[in-house]
């Protein structure tokens, strides 16, 4: 049975939403950072946020963005780009989980922008983030911070998804740390195709349970 609530964590002055889903068996954690405007409902996320929670890891999805800023961004386009701010809000995250979560390792699960924003995350706190998944990231917008990643990395991209696909080869020889590059035939950026996102889900499931569970 799975336990799901609304949470609200501060950041800074200022409250972000929240969804947290907790097992009745954990074997780990995986906060999610959305992509460039998308949030907590992100059917996308949920979905494998749901494979997740099935496999015995507690999910956090949390709207990186304010709804204030959610508007603002909505008319300028400047706030889902910018990694950096993206990556502080999601430290709050890594923090949350860390202190209200007993057991486990700890994953961060970032798609487009967010996965920028999960692997500055997780280079900036090295004994916090145990792995990193993203899903038709863009790490090459934290390109200086990949060296620094020591939490194995999985890159999961779509193969129609061209562009991404080399962003990700090329950032992929950035990493030190253990990685791998995922490359889902027949998928576009949003992995919309039939069996695609199923996909996604199988490989960063069994991605976390490899390496959160030796972490804990």
């Amino acid at each position: 049975m799975t336990a799901v609530a609304d949470v609200k964590i501060n950041a800074g002055g200022v409250q972000l939403d929240g969804i947290w889903s907790t097992p009745r068996v954990l074997r780990g954690t995986v906060a999610f950072a959305h992509g460039s405007g998308s949030g907590r409902r992100s059917v996308r996320n949920q979905y494998v946020a749901d494979v997740l929670v099935h496999a015995g890891l507690a999910t956090l999805l949390l709207d990186l963005l304010t709804a204030e800023e959610e508007a603002i961004d909505d008319r300028t386009g400047q706030l889902r780009f910018d990694v950096d701010f993206l990556s502080y809000r999601l430290d709050v995250a890594v923090a949350w989980c860390r202190t209200n979560v007993g057991y486990g390792g700890l994953g961060l699960f970032g798609a487009s922008t967010g996965a920028a924003a999960a692997l500055i995350s997780a280079a900036r706190h090295p004994t916090s983030v145990d792995v990193v998944v993203s899903r038709g990231g863009r790490p090459d917008m934290a390109a200086s911070a990949l060296p620094n990643v020591k939490a194995p990395t999985l890159l999961i991209v779509g193969s129609e998804d061209r562009q991404v696909v080399q962003v990700n080869r090329t950032a992929a020889a950035s990493l030190t740390c253990p990685h791998e590059l995922a490359v889902v035939a027949g998928a576009t950026h949003l992995f919309e195709e039939p069996g695609a996102l199923q996909r996604v889900a199988q490989l960063a499931r069994d991605w976390f349970l490899t390496y959160l569970t030796a972490a804990s």
